[in-house]
């Protein structure tokens, strides 16, 4: 593997790390796997002493964000740290996970190898960096599952951290993956009348397209047949400010006709295949309902639960609705780059023995500052369980606020982390 080198950018020095961990902690004959975390500091400040901040992203199964500036949340992390964007294992240039670098395991390999790919391992190399670096305590900033891996370090290396800030993302530490699904849909439901309120004409156009799916064979442009189950899936970006705008765009350019005969237009294909993420992180399809796991086997929750809730299962002469964070059975038979991991899918769904990821007791006893951004009307994240976990971890203090969706980091990031730097500052000096 070639590594990267560093490298000076707008006023930013990044530095590229990498580290061979094991596969296994518990038995390092297991073998071992090559996790890559990029430092960003300012340029000056080579001597500096500031303390460190590790980033933890959100998925499952992405990468650290790669930096285009000085800007956002970086931008204010780096007044007060050296920061570490942590490409978690299986994501970026850490042992990446694919179709590809798993092609030649079998099926129970597969499965396997993959149930060493949760919060509790990743934030075992983020331990294993922080000792590598000889720092005594550093700070966490997660988003999205980012922050259920926060709660996971806080339960298992309390005694690492100094602050700990969280957007988007507290979980349940206790409830099972049905009762995370049931609120995802009824959140989604949601976002899809607020959608069809806005643009009073989209409603025709995904009948449209939906019917026109279950009546002609379209294809995507790697050649797999788009169907009105992956069409409904783009409503994942519901839950992302400015989304709703994007997909009228496509919605009302879906169509070319051609010799008298409508076809879906190859910008449209193209655009639908582009949101399909999991065709080049399938982590995020595989693994995204094991992170409810404790203890117990999902067994196709959101599959499950979407029987509950007919009105998804669009039918001609029906209204239409998306879906959101959701994973299903079929999307490995549809989706051309699962389709090779379908059996390990059917393991892991079925598998019961999952680790604990939280300390409950641990938590309860909480010294660290944590400092939390909880979006009310988060699609993904329930608020009421964010407060369910909140109301038991003390040192822990939360801005409720209904100004961003799930991706208020992204979209306004240097404000928000500002807020949560000055919450667990206040928090810090009620220690003292």
């Amino acid at each position: 593997m070639q590594h990267a080198h560093a490298f000076i950018d707008d006023g930013l020095h990044y530095l590229p790390h990498y580290f061979s961990v094991p596969l296994d902690y518990s038995d390092e004959s297991a073998g071992e796997l090559t996790i890559f975390a990029r430092e960003v500091r300012l340029v000056g400040d080579q001597q500096s002493q500031k303390p460190w901040l590790i980033f933890f992203q959100g998925g499952p199964g992405f990468p650290a964000l790669r930096p285009s500036g000085n800007s956002g949340w970086v931008k204010r992390a780096l007044q007060e740290y050296r920061v570490l964007l942590l490409d978690q294992r299986g994501t970026g240039n850490s042992s990446v996970i694919s179709h590809q670098t798993l092609a030649h395991l079998s099926a129970e390999q597969q499965a396997n190898y993959l149930t060493h790919f949760r919060a509790d391992n990743i934030v075992r190399d983020a331990e294993f960096i922080r000792e590598q670096f000889g720092v005594e305590k550093w700070a966490t900033l997660g988003q999205s599952f980012g922050g259920f891996c926060s709660l996971t370090y806080l339960s298992m290396f309390p005694d690492s951290l100094s602050r700990s800030y969280i957007t988007g993302g507290v979980p349940s530490i206790s409830r099972h993956a049905d009762d995370v699904y049931h609120a995802t849909f009824k959140r989604t439901q949601t976002k899809n009348h607020a959608f069809f309120a806005q643009f009073p004409k989209a409603q025709a156009l995904c009948q449209a397209i939906a019917d026109h799916l279950l009546d002609n064979e379209e294809y995507l442009p790697n050649g797999q047949r788009f169907t009105v189950e992956q069409f409904q899936q783009i409503g994942i970006n519901f839950g992302m400010s400015g989304s709703f705008l994007t997909i009228y765009y496509w919605l009302e350019n879906a169509f070319v006709e051609i010799n008298g005969q409508l076809q879906l237009r190859y910008e449209f294909l193209n655009a639908m295949l582009a949101e399909q993420g999991f065709q080049t992180n399938p982590i995020y399809a595989i693994l995204h309902e094991s992170i409810y796991c404790q203890g117990f086997a999902s067994n196709w929750s959101a599959h499950r639960v979407r029987s509950q809730y007919p009105e998804f299962n669009y039918q001609k002469g029906q209204p239409f609705l998306f879906t959101g964070e959701m994973v299903f059975p079929w999307m490995f038979e549809q989706y051309k780059n699962l389709q090779p991991l379908q059996q390990a899918a059917e393991m892991l769904a079925s598998k019961t023995d999952w680790n604990s990821l939280y300390d409950a007791i641990q938590l309860s006893h909480n010294k660290v500052p944590v400092s939390c951004a909880v979006y009310a009307d988060d699609m993904f994240v329930e608020m009421d369980y964010s407060r369910e976990t909140l109301a038991i971890i003390p040192n822990a203090k939360a801005w409720i606020t209904n100004e961003y969706e799930h991706n208020g980091l992204r979209a306004d990031g240097e404000r928000v982390l500002d807020r949560l730097i000055a919450m667990g500052n206040q928090t810090s000096a009620t220690l003292i």
